[in-house]
């Protein structure tokens, strides 16, 4: 005790100057639990609204499920990048808590304050003076790697999960081994799927090398691996790992979000001194530039080697070959089999089912932090055993100071993002219509009638959901099953076919889904309105007793009106695409591709209209030859046709004089298509998309 009590004042030096940096670089705005300013934006939105929802989620099995953000998309806890780890702490306290409440400034404190707790710790193997030690573990503080996450993906700031896991496979000795590095493991599944990984790669590495060195019997070895395994896996079960059916973890980008081969010389943006180097795009997310402060280190630490002082490193790396191995395959991932130096790139060949595989951590440039960090910590390794203490300090003291300025390129900006906003507890919100408040009242859910991950109106929506604890399905989730998303498109296609909605729910739909809604609305019950520049479908709403009244949209104002002879394009900027239904891309600046074996155009004549003419592109493949066109004149067919070019095509349809005054009669000019030979790129073996393809719309010709 008497020894605990003696080592306690230097022992509280790193977990000061942990918190120290974080005022420097964060400030304090960020842990006022109430403030949610800071947060409203991207990543971080959805990382606080997934806690919002979760925190009056009912307690469920596993823990991690968060249904009412996402319904039928699935979501989970982990899914958001909400830190379940932090969020299972909370949660207990939902209803003593005030309303908002973020936990997101006290994690960003936790993790400078644990990255110089475990940076302390590593120092400690290379050196017994405390100043020493000390100012090595500044150099981790101030990582551009960690604090470039603070204002993007609040959950990947946790570096010290890795600083942490080098500790345990550096120190000597196997005491309480198996406790902290289960408590590791359980903690970093708890945080991040890419922290999770990174751990448990250098666990596995040091298992197997105290294994073959004998400091561990193979026993206890196998007893470890596999009661470790199993406590890694209950912890990914409970945070919703398994909950993403099918396709749906794999995502593109494998190869984008990679590390260049320069990233340890590349500021990217963070020093003042360095220029940064050209790259290519998706470079950002395997920055692991050290700080000018470790690259001066790193020029005495080359000397050191050169004169022979190098202290053992040498001898270390080859004793560890193990763990070597493991960051060197690190590495290799992180840059991918799309290989950048600098502005320059090259790829190889990889099997495919690797690149799919691969998908699930897309983003693969994360991978080279481990490498980093013991880049580094070879580096102060170096200069605090190769000189003298004095020596030592002057030459840290220099760099500390240098990294600590330097650095501020970069995170000034995270400082400013964080400390410009005034503290609030709501964010802007176009919703300001006294309609929304009275339909919180009347409806359990809220639904985006186009329901896909991070649809344009995610944030707005799930804001407004979460504030008024509503369900929905307009959210923006790190994975969702592609499964499931196509299965609520078509939910959402066979709504608003039938006409049909739920009592329980207000629709919010965009200009094509409102499009197709009206034509088949039931006015006498429900009503479509625009409200505050949103379209929204009320059920019901018309025999509410108390539900204010509000002005429905005329059919009239939604459907494009042509004249005879105007051709309409279909290009993202263009009227034509006002017009388009069910069945459509995102209208590109070529046109508008069909998605799945049915489509339509709804337009209405200005005139009397015999005749009009489609210009299309096919999607062919030498193995899928050619592709069927049947179309239909509001519910009469009229052709079907062939398409065997991959451009240039022309569709000219004659309308039958009963389909002529069909028209003059309804007043609506439905043009309905049918694709029996849809196929997807993932079917004909192109790619991993699995929508089905048809044709690329260009234009329209009336007659």
């Amino acid at each position: 005790m008497k020894d605990l009590l003696k080592r306690l004042p230097v022992n509280l030096l790193p977990l000061l100057m942990g918190v120290l940096a974080f005022f420097i670089v964060v400030g304090p705005r960020a842990l006022n639990p109430e403030n949610i300013a800071w947060l409203g934006h991207s990543d971080p939105a959805t990382h606080y609204l997934g806690w919002a929802f979760f925190r009056h989620a009912p307690w469920s099995i596993p823990l991690g499920l968060n249904p009412s953000y996402g319904l039928e998309l699935g979501s989970a806890i982990i899914f958001s990048d909400s830190n379940p780890l932090f969020a299972f702490i909370f949660k207990p306290f939902a209803s003593l808590l005030p309303e908002p409440f973020q936990y997101f400034g006290l994690w960003l404190l936790t993790c400078f304050v644990l990255q110089s707790w475990f940076a302390w710790k590593l120092m400690g193997l290379a050196t017994s003076n405390v100043t020493v030690r000390l100012l090595g573990a500044a150099l981790f503080l101030f990582n551009p790697a960690m604090i470039a996450r603070m204002g993007v993906h609040l959950s990947l700031s946790g570096h010290f999960l890795i600083l942490a896991a080098l500790y345990l496979t550096l120190r000597r000795g196997n005491d309480k081994r198996v406790l902290a590095w289960g408590a590791l493991l359980a903690a970093s599944a708890l945080v991040h799927a890419y922290l999770l990984v990174m751990i448990a790669l250098i666990w596995f590495a040091d298992l197997l090398y105290r294994t073959l060195k004998n400091q561990l019997r193979s026993g206890k070895a196998v007893a470890e691996l596999f009661g470790l395994l199993l406590l890694t896996g209950l912890c990914c079960w409970q945070a919703g790992y398994f909950t993403i059916k099918g396709a749906g973890l794999a995502s593109v980008g494998f190869g984008l979000f990679r590390a260049n081969a320069l990233t340890f010389f590349n500021p990217g943006g963070w020093s003042y001194v360095l220029r940064d180097f050209p790259g290519v795009p998706g470079d950002g997310d395997g920055m692991a530039f050290p700080g000018l402060g470790v690259m001066l280190l790193l020029v005495c630490a080359l000397q050191l080697m050169l004169s022979g002082k190098n202290n053992g490193v040498m001898a270390a790396i080859h004793k560890r070959w193990i763990l070597m191995f493991a960051l060197f395959g690190l590495m290799i991932f992180a840059l991918s089999n799309k290989v950048g130096i600098a502005s320059y790139e090259f790829d190889y060949w990889l099997p495919d089912a690797f690149i799919e595989m691969a998908g699930i951590f897309r983003a693969s440039g994360r991978m080279i932090w481990p490498v980093m960090y013991v880049a580094i910590f070879a580096v102060v390794f170096l200069v605090a055993r190769g000189t003298r203490p004095h020596a030592a300090i002057v030459l840290l003291a220099l760099a500390v100071v240098a990294q600590v300025a330097d650095t501020r390129a970069g995170w000034a900006n995270t400082r400013s993002h964080l400390m410009m906003a005034s503290p609030s507890k709501e964010w802007k919100t176009p919703l300001v219509d006294p309609f929304w408040r009275s339909a919180a009242s009347h409806y359990q859910n809220v639904r985006w009638m186009s329901p896909q991950n991070f649809s344009v109106h995610w944030m707005t929506l799930a804001d407004y959901a979460g504030k008024y604890h509503l369900a929905t399905d307009a959210v923006y989730l790190g994975r969702v099953s592609a499964v499931a998303q196509e299965a609520a498109q078509r939910a959402a296609e066979r709504t608003v076919e039938s006409g049909k909605y739920d009592a329980d729910t207000l629709y919010v739909l965009d200009q094509r889904s409102a499009l197709q809604a009206t034509v088949k609305l039931d006015r006498t019950v429900d009503i479509l309105a625009r409200i505050d520049d949103f379209y929204v479908l009320a059920p019901g709403w018309k025999r509410c007793a108390d539900c204010p009244a509000i002005k429905a949209v005329q059919p009239q104002e939604l459907i494009p009106t042509f004249q005879p002879g105007e051709k309409i394009q279909f290009t993202d900027s263009s009227s034509g695409a006002a017009g388009l239904g069910t069945g459509w891309w995102v209208s590109d600046a070529w046109g508008t591709g069909s998605v799945g074996s049915d489509a339509e155009i709804i337009l209405r004549p200005a005139g009397r209209v015999t005749s009009l003419s489609l210009e299309a592109n096919a999607f062919l493949a030498e193995s899928h030859p050619r592709q069927v066109v049947d179309i239909r004149i509001n519910d009469v067919a009229v052709l079907s046709t062939s398409l065997t070019q991959a451009s240039a095509n022309k569709i000219d349809v004659v309308l039958p004089p009963q389909v002529q005054q069909l028209v003059a009669q309804q007043g609506v000019l439905r043009i309905q298509f049918h694709f029996p030979l849809a196929i997807s790129p993932h079917e004909l073996g192109m790619s991993v998309d699995e929508r089905k393809l048809a044709i690329g719309l260009l234009g329209l010709t009336f007659h």
